[in-house]
């Protein structure tokens, strides 16, 4: 996607006031008199996400006023100015005065501004902001870049975003910025010891692989991402309904926020060694399909019971975070799209994170509000882990019962992560049901930005 910003200082721009409830009065009391009489006449009075344009005295646009949250407001959507785009009409535009966050504002203006084309002609709008003085916008523009590569792989399709095509993205991700790429493809997993990988892969026609590339100097801490690269879940043999099949296209969301997350990284070249690992795999239906109750020996060497072919990111993701575990990286952190407990206890918008690592915990919590990149924490709550006993393997990967999903699922991960000083691993969905300022409906950019914020603090 274009850049939605103009930065040469002298295009003329027309202004964007935004105001609330309260502070609508004032900024009415300035305007021209047949302005204000335009705005009474339409009825405008400031309501969150109320957009007016106001002409000036040759029929063109004067300026633009848009509603904000009151300051008063128990909620304030920080992203409410990403509805702009949608609103205006084509031109270039400035803010006239400050929004509650500026930052914030400027970088929901550029995520509103995001349309998925691939398919039909849906071109973003023709709109541009000239950014405030104080905003670093190759940052604003970094970030937008990586959310728009996140959501154009989320949203397109399984036909066309196999386990092939997503390592094809990877490869020109790591060739653009000069990393080592490799790629260990079909029955070379199980070669190189990769059991659990080829296993959910095994049964699709198309091979199943682990996509590895590396950035940065080996001098620096190490810092690997792990994403959960299932390019469609059916469920296997315990067959998902259709229902819960329909946006199974989304599964391979943690790859896609991870390629996003190492794109801001190496971008910004900051100053770590970069790793990253995807398990991509299809989980599809076939004779040779990995069954209910079988077992497997994984990487890092305990015997896995499969107590539901569903819960088949969970497997993909052991054998990877078991690999990267195997080089003691200063971070090692994950993400997947692999629960649906999470989305019942947090809903679609807040992912959970789990992590043993206290200092990391506060961290990202404190990175995750100030990018508007909600996360929340959940605990790896021992006396759960025995849930995941077998009584004739090392492990089962679904345990009965239902309950804590979602925590039952970050300490089956947990058991392959020994190694690695640190570890963060998050939940996410991937995917916004219904559009919200800044957030048009489809695949979604989750924890990247949160986690972007944190490795840039520690290794900028």
């Amino acid at each position: 996607m274009p850049s939605v910003f103009e930065t040469a200082s002298d295009t003329p721009a027309i202004p964007i006031h935004f105001a609330t409830k309260t502070t609508w009065p004032t900024i009415s009391a300035a305007l021209p008199a047949s302005a204000r009489a335009f705005a009474e006449a339409n009825g405008f009075a400031a309501k969150p996400g109320a957009c007016l344009t106001l002409p000036a005295a040759d029929g063109t646009i004067g300026q633009v006023i848009f509603g904000l949250e009151d300051d008063t407001a128990k909620h304030h959507d920080l992203f409410r100015p990403g509805q702009l785009p949608g609103l205006l009409p084509d031109g270039t535009y400035r803010f006239a005065n400050a929004p509650h966050d500026a930052r914030l504002a400027v970088l929901a203006f550029a995520l509103g501004s995001y349309r998925f084309g691939r398919y039909r002609d849906n071109k973003a709008p023709q709109v541009r902001l000239v950014p405030p003085d104080d905003i670093d916008i190759a940052d604003i523009a970094r970030m937008a870049e990586a959310a728009t590569l996140a959501r154009d792989l989320i949203n397109t399709p399984s036909n066309d975003m196999g386990p092939a095509e997503l390592a094809d993205v990877a490869k020109e991700l790591a060739a653009r910025f000069g990393a080592e790429f490799n790629c260990i493809v079909g029955d070379e997993l199980l070669a190189q010891n990769f059991p659990l990988i080829h296993a959910v892969g095994m049964a699709s026609t198309r091979a199943p692989r682990l996509i590895d590339f590396s950035w940065g100097d080996p001098a620096h801490p190490k810092v690997t991402l792990v994403g959960k690269g299932v390019c469609f879940d059916t469920g296997g043999l315990d067959l998902k309904p259709s229902s819960g099949m329909l946006i199974m296209k989304k599964d391979m969301g943690g790859a896609a926020n991870v390629l996003a997350l190492a794109l801001m990284v190496m971008d910004a070249g900051l100053k770590l060694r970069l790793r990253v690992l995807i398990p991509a795999v299809e989980n599809a239906v076939a004779g040779n399909a990995f069954r209910p109750l079988d077992i497997f020996k994984s990487r890092k060497g305990p015997t896995v019971e499969i107590g539901n072919t569903d819960a088949e990111g969970r497997l993909v993701l052991a054998d990877a975070l078991a690999y990267a575990d195997e080089e003691t990286p200063d971070l090692l952190v994950d993400l997947g799209t692999l629960t649906g407990a999470a989305r019942v206890a947090l809903g679609p918008d807040l992912p959970p994170y789990y992590t043993p690592d206290e200092r990391l915990a506060l961290d990202i919590a404190r990175c995750a509000k100030a990018q508007n990149d909600p996360l929340w924490r959940l605990p790896l709550w021992a006396p759960y882990d025995a849930w995941l006993d077998s009584k004739v393997a090392d492990i089962n990967n679904a345990p009965s019962g239902g309950f804590a999903g979602s925590i039952t699922c970050a300490l089956f991960l947990q058991r392959f992560v020994q190694s690695a000083k640190s570890w963060l691993h998050v939940d996410i969905y991937g995917w916004t049901p219904s559009a919200k300022p800044a957030r048009p409906e489809g695949g979604e950019c989750q924890a990247a930005r949160a986690i972007y914020a944190l490795l840039s603090e520690r290794y900028a």
